[in-house]
């Protein structure tokens, strides 16, 4: 127990383990997500909410309408109510080699690609949306290297 005037030491943080997208369509987002995309699903719950497997994380998708007023109750716990509206925006880790087949894929499954940028360290980025408007990237992993 920590004593009064006593800090608590910074938590150590590994990675991100999840992340959250909220749609209005659940539907549509499941054909893209795992359709389009292929990411695996873990599992949904019926005009709620999609579960997608991304390496080591988890891609979230929520409809807001219901995760903003009815609340989930899982062994005593309560799952806080959220929800935001508007494009959301998330990057998904790319390899180099990658990069021009998942491009390919993309433009052969009809998805707009809305912006492509080289940044100044050589990392690279591939922006397009989904349905739902929501701003995803196939980004490089030397994106947050400096130079």
């Amino acid at each position: 127990m920590e004593k009064s005037g006593e800090a608590a030491a910074t938590p150590i943080l590994s990675a991100v383990l999840e992340t959250a997208l909220y749609v209005d369509d659940l539907e549509k987002a499941d054909q893209f997500y795992g359709g389009v995309l292929g990411l695996p699903k873990i599992y949904s719950v019926p005009g709620r909410q999609l579960v997608f497997r991304c390496g080591d994380g988890v891609l979230l998708i929520f409809d807001p309408k219901q995760t903003e007023r009815d609340q989930m109750v899982i062994n005593g716990g309560a799952i806080p109510l959220h929800g935001t509206r508007g494009a959301g925006h998330m990057a998904f880790r790319v390899s180099k080699e990658q990069l021009n087949n998942c491009r390919e894929h993309l433009l052969a499954k009809g998805v707009v690609i809305e912006s492509e940028i080289t940044w100044p360290n050589g990392a690279h980025s591939v922006y397009f949306r989904d349905p739902a408007g929501n701003s995803l990237e196939f980004a490089t992993p030397d994106i947050w290297n400096r130079s």
